[in-house]
């Protein structure tokens, strides 16, 4: 009797192990996710790194997927909008967003009412790397390195001023820690995202930025801007020519901006494992690896869990970092 009821309950068993892992097919199938365009946010103004990268993967899923993906920018308040945006929205697979140390980090500290909670509302789906962070100063300023630039704003108070991203971006932090440890001053300026700091550090508005290495590379490289540090370990290989702080003496200012892509939390697992395998497969796929790269930005991508791990961290070490900058919410 005891063989006759285990053979089969064995059999029911695996049988139910294989359509769960045939479940996205099946969904497929049957009419499931995804079944209409897929919109990924990107809560800031279009022609930045962040999109520039967001519109390589939309681009690499959509075979996969066998869908539309499409890039929607939703910028503004520190990329709370488009950030909040996708937390409310539909947790049906077909609304994400590509999000970063600043959406899903900074401005749960910086912000007064950010209108969402980084880990409860969001699941993620691949982490994508990182922006390392150059300094840079409009060719006007007789500055050439990072000690020179700490001299000038010494022998100069109050008039240097420097531009971020937003209220807690990686720039502002990065940049305010970097105050903090030369012990210099300078004016904060923020902006709606890179392109029009960029334009104001051309035209000579903006002094200084510690802006991501993507944003400003091309400038660098044209002479439209000096680059005259990075805030990283080592240097960048497509800028090997601009010396890390800790080469010119600064060991404790290191900084750099991650990039992941989220989904709202309560999204149907299925649905996570497709768009997180298609993402994971898009960014370690050689081409869109290669053009990723050649904009300045240093790929590790993530599964999932590892990078839920990693943000929990991350949350943790830059709120120590905020409380010890005493930088207050706005």
């Amino acid at each position: 009797m005891k063989s006759r009821l285990t053979h089969p309950n064995r059999r029911h068993l695996l049988a139910l192990a294989g359509g769960i892992v045939a479940m996205p097919s099946i969904l497929r199938a049957q009419g499931g996710f995804p079944s209409k365009t897929i919109t990924l946010v990107v809560p800031y103004p279009a022609g930045g790194p962040t999109d520039v990268i967001a519109r390589l993967v939309a681009q690499a899923i959509e075979e996969p997927l066998k869908q539309k993906v499409i890039v929607e920018n939703k910028a503004g308040a520190s990329g709370s909008i488009g950030t909040r945006a996708v937390a409310t929205a539909d947790p049906d697979g077909h609304t994400i967003i590509f999000g970063n140390n600043q959406t899903h980090g900074n401005n749960m500290f910086l912000l007064k009412d950010p209108g969402y909670d980084a880990i409860r509302d969001f699941a993620p789906l691949a982490g994508a790397g990182a922006f390392p962070h150059a300094l840079v100063v409009k060719n006007a300023l007789p500055v050439k390195s990072l000690p020179e630039l700490v001299a000038y704003a010494k022998a100069n108070p109050g008039k240097l001023n420097y531009g971020s991203t937003g209220v807690g971006s990686g720039s502002h932090l990065s940049m305010e820690l970097l105050l903090k440890r030369t012990g210099t001053t300078m004016q904060h300026v923020p902006y709606r995202g890179a392109p029009p700091l960029v334009q104001d550090i051309i035209a000579g508005t903006i002094d200084v930025s510690l802006s991501t290495l993507p944003s400003v590379i091309k400038q660098i490289e044209a002479g439209q801007m000096r680059g005259i540090g990075v805030a990283s370990a080592k240097r960048p290989g497509q800028v090997p020519e601009i010396p890390t702080f800790r080469e010119q003496g600064i060991t404790n200012a290191d900084a750099e901006s991650w990039a992941a892509f989220f989904a709202p939390a309560r999204t149907p697992k299925p649905a996570l494992d497709m768009l997180s395998g298609a993402i994971v497969a898009a960014l370690k796929s050689a081409p869109v690896a290669e053009k990723i790269t050649a904009l300045g930005f240093a790929l590790d991508v993530r599964a999932p869990n590892d990078f839920g791990a990693y943000l929990k961290q991350e949350i943790d070490t830059w709120a120590d970092v905020i409380k010890t900058l005493g930088i207050k919410p706005e």
